[in-house]
């Protein structure tokens, strides 16, 4: 059997309880790594640790991570139940499609709070630990929606156009402590995000299991190498008429 790549790695998943999220936790337990998942439902963490749990070393919580103490809780169980923490991908988002004059500052603030300020949270709490160690990983899951805005999509745009940006000076900041930072952009992705439906009504869309794949290489890539910001796109999405 080939080596598995990345055994003995500690990885947290936010959002990893479903969608692009739980795709890459499958892929990384399957590599030989331990995950760490969260999500802001009981039922969808139990959900997915039942589906995890026979591929390897994996655990999760219920964290929001647009709370700082949440975030600080489960990074610390995290700690307590691997020793440390190797890679860090920040997958946990969401997203109203609306105008800005229908966007309440609700769906807004939520927005911003998920999308970005629970990036940060997490990278925060997680980079001291990795200059303990001399080094890790980070995967922030972004969006081409944070280089091309569409009409409706103001608030998602906003987050996502800084969550690339706080990536990019993150990297910049830390790559000479040995973090390596990594902001991967799909375009649309077959799962129900945003409220689109998944499954066969939408065949042309990413698979959540082709955006692991495409972490599983980033984090394979020499030490010496840091692939900083990666596009995706849809092959053959439909055309406009």
């Amino acid at each position: 059997m080939p080596e598995k790549t990345l055994k003995n790695k500690r990885v947290i998943v936010t959002g990893g309880a479903r969608g692009i999220g739980r795709a890459i936790a499958t892929r990384l337990l399957d590599e030989g790594a331990s995950v760490a998942i969260c999500g802001t439902r009981q039922k969808s963490i139990d959900d997915a640790l039942a589906i995890l749990s026979p591929r390897g070393d994996v655990f999760g919580m219920v964290a929001d991570v647009s709370i700082l103490d949440d975030v600080r809780a489960f990074i610390g169980a995290a700690l307590k139940r691997f020793g440390t923490i190797d890679i860090l991908v920040n997958n946990a988002g969401t997203a109203t499609f609306k105008s800005v004059a229908e966007l309440s500052p609700e769906a807004w603030h939520r927005m911003i709070a998920v999308n970005l300020t629970g990036v940060y949270y997490c990278c925060h709490e997680v980079l001291p630990i990795f200059r303990n160690a001399g080094g890790g990983d980070i995967v922030n899951i972004s969006s081409l929606a944070g280089k091309n805005a569409f009409a409706g999509g103001a608030g998602y745009n906003a987050s996502k156009f800084g969550l690339n940006g706080f990536s990019e000076a993150m990297m910049l900041d830390h790559r000479n402590e040995g973090v390596r930072v990594t902001a991967v952009l799909p375009g649309s992705v077959d799962t129900g995000f945003g409220g689109h439906g998944a499954g066969s009504q939408s065949p042309w869309k990413i698979a959540p299991e082709d955006i692991a794949a495409i972490v599983l290489d980033v984090l394979q890539m020499p030490r010496r190498t840091t692939v900083s910001q990666i596009e995706v796109r849809p092959s053959r999405p439909p055309q406009r008429t």
